[in-house]
């Protein structure tokens, strides 16, 4: 696989993010605006000055419509996007590439969802007919099969690997609990996260991420005009989507102990990007933590750890606020919740700060004194099936 990619052919300006919570006094459209004027804001403009809008949203709105209305857009084409968990990035991909071709000057990336009282709770699989083969297990059991096996692959004590997740949610806790933005503002420590009752596998509930609403927003142009708008634009490295066949469902060596649409995507970025040690090139990354055991195996699938290393890793704080690569800042899905079409502007609303020096003092990263990049990955699916976006930004246009 391999993609031309568009190195500094585009920039973002301006962004915004509601905070994710139970809104239940707010709207989608109420979200929706406050994301949109925040990122428009931002970027010094007004509506009239965006050319074209990508909705990325999942089960809330089915139309460019459910944009177009509360937002008043006169005559502008809106395309509602999904992708499973990573549609946010999605909608910023597909911005990023509209803009980068030369149909549009100015782009919006906007993602939304309300699901805490539509109705029903948390995120729900449309029941369409199959042949048979399709999953029949919750996402939550489908992730925790991720331990039995790193465990059994890699020779890890089950206990001591479980504390290791139990490690990762107390890191992105800690981190939520410095976030305005975010749902879940306590700290937790791993022995309290163990000592929970399991909800899946060896799960508790603050192994997996939560329910919110919310809404994030990316400003859109050339490159070249960026700095018409700010100074301080994030100039897209590499965007990569990689879909996967779901074969991994069926098949029997599929040993649940590496997801590898998320290698192939991180690959593919990295060659666009031009990055060859991603531990030592990045200052920090978002990833996509839906569950404890997912931000154990990226760390390995993203190149962050050696192979049977990241749990290691995870213990000796390398991916902490004050590490050698921080990961996951803003307190991640644990902390946020998972708003399916806000999720990856969100991450992506992160690296914006941090790589501006912008994030609050007590969780600024301190990789930016000799580093100026950073990863956003995203994914959507289950092990064996499963989407994965890695985008890589920076300050410097090279």
């Amino acid at each position: 696989m391999a993609s031309h990619g568009i190195l500094d052919r585009v920039a973002i300006v301006g962004m915004g993010c509601t905070p994710f919570r139970e809104h239940w006094d707010r709207s989608l459209d109420d979200l929706l605006i406050e994301a949109h004027g925040l990122a428009l804001n931002s970027a010094g403009m007004v509506k009239d000055d965006v050319d074209a809008y990508w909705y990325g949203t999942s089960q809330s709105s089915a139309s460019g419509i459910s944009l177009a209305t509360p937002l008043r857009l006169d005559n502008r084409p809106v395309t509602r996007v999904e992708n499973y968990c990573a549609t946010g990035s999605e909608a910023l991909r597909q911005a990023c590439y509209a803009v980068a071709s030369g149909a549009y000057d100015v782009a919006v990336a906007i993602g939304g969802e309300k699901v805490k009282d539509g109705g029903y709770q948390g995120l729900n699989a449309f029941p369409i007919p199959t042949d048979g083969t399709n999953r029949t297990l919750t996402a939550a059991a489908m992730f925790s099969l991720m331990l039995p096996a790193y465990a059994e692959r890699y020779g890890v004590d089950e206990d001591r690997l479980r504390y290791v997740v139990a490690k990762i949610a107390e890191k992105n806790h800690f981190n939520g609990a410095r976030n305005d933005l975010a749902q879940f503002r306590r700290e937790m420590s791993a022995e309290a996260i163990c000592e929970m009752a399991a909800v899946a596998g060896r799960l508790s509930v603050f192994d997996c991420a939560g329910v919110a609403d919310g809404a994030a927003a990316a400003v859109v142009v050339p490159a070249g005009r960026a700095t018409d708008y700010t100074d301080a634009p994030l100039y897209v490295k590499a965007l990569s989507l990689v879909a996967g066949d779901g074969s991994g469902l069926v098949d029997p060596a599929f040993d649940f102990t590496t997801l590898p649409e998320c290698v192939a995507a991180a690959d593919d970025a990295y060659a666009q990007a031009g990055i060859t040690d991603p531990r030592t090139e990045l200052a920090m990354a978002e990833v996509h933590d839906c569950f404890t055991p997912t931000e154990l195996v990226l760390m390995e699938d993203l190149g962050f750890s050696e192979r049977g290393e990241g749990w290691s890793d995870v213990l000796d704080g390398r991916f902490a606020l004050d590490g050698d690569l921080p990961v996951n800042t803003d307190g991640g899905l644990k902390s946020f919740g998972h708003p399916v079409g806000a999720s990856g502007l969100r991450m992506h609303y992160e690296a914006w700060l941090q790589l501006r020096g912008e994030a609050p003092a007590d969780r600024r990263v301190t990789t930016l004194d000799t580093r100026s990049r950073a990863l956003v990955h995203n994914l959507g699916g289950y092990p064996g099936e499963m989407v994965s976006f890695v985008g890589i930004w920076g300050t410097e246009r090279d």
